[in-house]
C-alpha cells in the first residue's frame, strides 16, 4: 500500500523540550521552599508543582436562577474559559413542591421546582455575591464565593487563605425562616454538559439505593477533579442521574434539615494528585503532565436508560464514559488504574468503585444454563456472550481490589463465583493443548452481525485460538492463583497456577507467524494465522512475559522496521493497534463502523478497529519496552509516550461524549481525524499508567503473580536479523 507523505512531526525533538520545560517549571515552582525540607508534605509537595494556580470561574447573572456559568482548571490553564454547563441551564436550588392527596387517597411525594430569585446583591468583595431565594414556604440565603490567585493578592485576607483554596468555590445556604427546613425538601442541581467533558463523580460511598455520600470527588475530565465537600461533614444525599439520548448529565444534592443556626456550606476545591509514594524525583515531569487526567480513567456512570434494560446503566457502575455503557470486558483496565493510586483524596478510595463493579458483573450478568445453574459465563455487554476476557478480566480486577486494600472476608465471600469464571475458561481449552479457544472460529468472513467477536476488540474476526484474549486468561489464572493462596487454598492455587503454566508454554508457538517475524492476533479454526503486525497484540506477550526477552526485542526490532516501512510519525496520537489494514473478511459484516468495501482493506484504514489508534491500547506497546530493561528501549518508550503527555496536556484524547459515528477522537486516523463513536472512552486514559511502570518499582507490584516458568523458545525463521531486512532499514532507524 503507498501511503501519502505527511508532514514529519518529530516526537524525538519535541520530548526533550518537554521535559526540559516540566523540569523547569517543577524546579522553579520547588523553590518557593527549600528542596531539603523533608517535612514538606506530598500535598504541599503537589502544590508547589502546580504552576500556574488553579483558577474556577462562574457568572452569576441578573436573569438565571442560579450559576449560569461553572468552569475551572485545576492547572490554571485555558480550561475555564469553556463552560461546563449545559447552554440555557443553571447550577441552582429547588424545593420538593409535595402534591395534593390523589385520587386514589395516596401521597405523591411531588415534583422538584426551581427556587425563586428575589433578591441578588454583592458582598464586601468582588468575589462574593449573594441571592435570596423564595423555596416554597422556605425563604433561604445563599453565599457564593469564589477564591482565585488573584483575590488572594489584592485582598487583605491574603494571609487567610490557604493555598489550598485558590480556584476554590464555596456554595452556602441558609435559612432564614425561624423554622427548619425537613431534610429532603431542598436540593442543588449541577446540569453539566457531557458534550464539553464526561463529568462524573467519585464519591466515598455508593450505596446499594443508588445514591452518594460526601465527600466526594466530582471529576471534569482534562479541565481537572475538584472536591466536594460539607464544611461540617452534615449529610448529603448525591445522585448521579444521565440521558444518552439526550445528552445531559445531573448531579443533584439533598439537603439535610437546613437553619440559620445549620446552613449548608459545600466547597469546591482543586483536587492537585501528589505523585504516589516512591516515584523518583526524575519522574516528577511525567507525573506533572498525566496528574490532571489520572481520574480520566475512571467513570462511574450516571443512572441512564430503563434500569429493567440491557440498553442502560445503573449509577456507580465504572463504564466508558458516565452515559455509555458498563462492560466487563474493560473491568481490569480501570482496575489497575485504581490499583496504583487508590486513595485520591482523605477519605476516598476508589476501590469501592471497583469492588461495586465487579459484584455487579458477578452477581447479576453471570449466565445460567437451561436448568438455571451458573455456568461462569459473564455478559460482555448488552446481551452480547462469547467473550473470552469478560471472564478474565474481573479476575484480573479482583486481584488489583484485593492486592490494595487487604479484604480477604470479601474474598472469601466472592471466591466461588471468580473459580466459576475461571474454570468457564478452563473448559474453553476444547482440544487440550493449554490454549483457551473461542466459540468464533475466526474463519474468513465468519463473524456477521449480530454476533461479536470474542473480546474486546468487538469487530475484528478474532477467534479460536486469539492471542489478545488468551494473553489476559494467562494473567487472570495467575492472578487467581495468588488470590488462592492469600486464603490459604494450596490446592486451587496449584490448579490454577498449572492452568497458566500450560498456556505460557504454546502461547508462542501457536501464534508465531516465521515469515513475519511476529505473533499473528489469531489463529483460525482452519489453522490460518491472522497477522496484522500489530504492536498492541505483540507489546501485550512481551509485557506478560509470553515470549523469551530475546524474543521480545526481536518483536520490537521487527515492529520497528515496520513502522518505518509505513511512516507512521504521528506518535503523539499513540501507536496504532496494527499496522497493515484489516481485510474485509477479518472484519464484522455487513456494517460496522470502519468495515471495508474492498477485501484488502484499505479503503477503510486507519478508522476504528482497522488500523484507527485508540490511546488506552498503546500501554501495551509501551510496556512491551520498558520491560526488557534495555536503556535503549526504554528511551524510544519516553519518546512515545512524551509526545503522548504533551497532546494529553492539551486534552487531545477526547472531544465530549459524541456517540455519533467518526465524530469521537477515542479513535483517530493515522493523521489524527475523528475515527471513533464514544467521543470519550474512560480506557483511553490509562496509557498514563506507563508514567508509574516506567519504573521498576511500580511494575513488579502489577506484575507480581506473573512470575512462572520461562515461555518455550520458537524458531526466529527466515528474517530471524533485522541486518538482512531489505531496502536498508536498519537498526538506526528511530521511531
Amino acid at each position: 500500500m503507498k501511503l501519502k507523505s505527511r508532514p514529519c512531526f518529530q516526537p524525538d525533538r519535541i520530548f526533550p523540550l518537554l521535559l526540559s520545560l516540566a523540569l523547569a517549571l517543577s524546579f522553579a515552582a520547588c523553590s518557593r521552599k527549600s528542596s531539603g525540607d523533608a517535612n514538606t508534605s506530598a500535598d504541599a509537595r503537589a502544590v508547589l508543582l502546580s504552576v500556574p494556580a488553579p483558577t474556577v470561574k462562574i457568572a452569576a447573572d441578573d436573569v438565571s436562577p442560579g450559576l449560569s456559568f461553572l468552569s475551572w482548571d485545576t492547572e490554571g490553564g485555558e480550561k475555564a474559559a469553556t463552560n461546563l454547563l449545559r447552554t440555557g441551564s443553571a447550577v441552582r436550588v429547588q424545593y420538593l413542591e409535595v402534591a395534593s392527596e390523589g385520587r386514589s387517597g395516596g401521597a405523591s411525594r411531588g415534583t422538584w421546582q426551581d427556587a425563586k430569585v428575589v433578591d441578588r446583591r454583592h458582598g464586601s468583595d468582588s468575589n462574593i455575591v449573594f441571592r435570596t431565594l423564595e423555596a416554597g414556604p422556605a425563604r433561604l440565603e445563599w453565599r457564593i464565593e469564589t477564591t482565585n490567585e488573584l483575590d488572594r493578592v489584592v485582598t487583605e485576607r491574603e494571609s487567610k487563605i490557604p493555598l489550598e483554596r485558590i480556584g476554590s468555590l464555596s456554595l452556602t445556604l441558609f435559612d432564614l425562616a425561624p423554622a427548619p427546613t425537613p431534610a429532603g425538601a431542598l436540593r442543588l442541581v449541577f446540569p453539566f454538559d457531557p458534550k464539553v467533558t464526561s463529568t462524573t463523580v467519585l464519591p466515598a460511598e455508593w450505596l446499594d439505593d443508588g445514591t452518594f455520600r460526601l465527600p466526594a470527588v466530582v471529576n471534569a475530565p482534562d479541565w481537572g477533579p475538584m472536591l466536594l465537600a460539607e464544611a461540617k461533614e452534615r449529610p448529603v444525599v448525591g445522585r448521579l442521574d444521565g440521558s444518552r439520548t439526550g445528552k445531559t448529565v445531573d448531579l443533584t444534592l439533598e439537603f439535610p434539615a437546613l437553619s440559620t443556626a445549620e446552613p449548608v456550606a459545600l466547597t469546591l476545591t482543586p483536587l492537585l494528585l501528589p505523585p504516589p509514594p516512591g516515584l523518583p524525583d526524575a519522574a516528577l515531569p511525567f507525573w506533572l503532565s498525566a496528574r490532571r487526567g489520572w481520574l480520566n480513567a475512571l467513570q462511574p456512570c450516571a443512572r441512564w436508560g430503563e434500569q429493567d434494560k440491557p440498553f442502560s446503566a445503573p449509577p456507580g457502575i465504572l463504564g466508558n464514559n458516565v452515559i455509555s455503557d458498563p462492560a466487563s470486558v474493560s473491568i481490569w483496565f480501570y482496575a489497575d488504574q485504581a490499583f496504583f493510586y487508590p486513595e485520591i483524596a482523605p477519605g476516598i478510595s476508589v476501590m469501592p468503585l471497583v469492588r461495586r463493579t465487579i459484584d455487579y458483573w458477578l452477581d447479576h450478568r453471570m449466565r445460567s444454563d437451561a436448568a438455571g445453574r451458573l455456568t461462569g459465563e459473564i455478559t460482555g455487554y448488552w446481551d452480547y456472550g462469547d467473550f473470552l476476557d469478560a471472564e478474565a478480566s474481573p479476575l484480573i480486577a479482583a486481584w488489583d481490589y484485593v492486592e490494595s486494600t487487604g479484604d480477604l472476608d470479601w474474598l472469601r465471600r466472592r471466591v466461588d463465583r471468580l473459580e466459576l469464571a475461571a474454570d468457564f475458561l478452563a473448559r474453553r481449552d476444547v482440544d487440550g493443548d493449554g490454549f483457551v479457544e473461542a466459540t468464533h472460529s475466526g474463519d474468513p468472513n465468519a463473524l456477521q452481525q449480530p454476533n461479536r467477536s470474542d473480546a474486546w476488540w468487538d469487530a475484528l474476526n478474532c477467534g479460536h485460538k486469539d492471542g489478545y484474549t488468551n494473553a489476559l486468561i494467562y494473567r487472570a489464572w495467575r492472578s487467581l492463583a495468588d488470590l488462592e493462596s492469600k486464603l490459604g487454598r494450596s490446592d486451587k492455587a496449584a490448579a490454577y497456577a498449572r492452568l497458566a503454566d500450560r498456556l505460557k508454554a504454546v502461547y508462542a508457538k501457536v501464534l508465531y507467524n516465521p515469515k513475519s517475524g511476529l505473533l499473528a492476533w489469531w489463529k483460525g479454526r482452519d489453522g490460518a494465522l491472522h497477522d496484522y503486525a500489530s504492536p498492541t497484540l505483540n507489546g501485550l506477550a512481551i509485557e506478560y512475559g509470553l515470549v523469551t526477552p530475546a524474543q521480545g526485542r526481536a518483536i520490537l526490532d521487527r515492529l520497528r522496521i515496520r513502522f518505518a516501512e509505513v511512516g507512521f510519525t504521528r506518535f503523539d496520537l499513540g501507536v496504532p493497534p496494527m499496522l497493515v489494514p484489516v481485510r474485509r473478511s477479518d472484519y464484522l459484516q455487513p456494517n460496522c463502523l470502519g468495515l471495508p468495501a474492498r477485501e484488502d482493506g484499505t479503503d477503510t484504514f486507519g478508522y476504528y478497529m482497522n488500523g484507527g489508534i485508540t490511546a488506552g491500547q498503546v500501554l501495551h506497546f509501551l510496556m512491551a519496552h520498558y520491560v526488557l530493561d534495555d536503556p535503549e528501549l526504554a528511551g524510544r518508550a519516553d519518546m512515545i509516550l512524551g509526545a503522548m503527555l504533551q497532546r494529553q496536556r492539551r486534552g487531545g484524547f477526547q472531544n465530549g461524549v459524541r456517540d455519533a459515528t467518526f465524530e469521537g477522537i477515542d479513535w483517530t486516523t493515522w493523521d489524527g481525524k475523528p475515527a471513533g463513536y464514544e467521543g470519550y472512552l474512560a480506557d483511553s486514559f490509562r496509557f498514563l499508567q506507563a508514567v508509574l511502570m516506567r519504573e521498576p518499582a511500580f511494575r513488579a507490584r502489577l506484575y507480581r503473580p506473573l512470575a512462572g516458568p520461562a515461555p518455550s523458545a520458537v524458531a526466529a525463521g527466515p528474517m530471524g536479523s533485522y541486518y538482512n531486512w531489505p531496502n536498508g532499514v536498519g537498526p538506526q532507524q528511530k521511531y
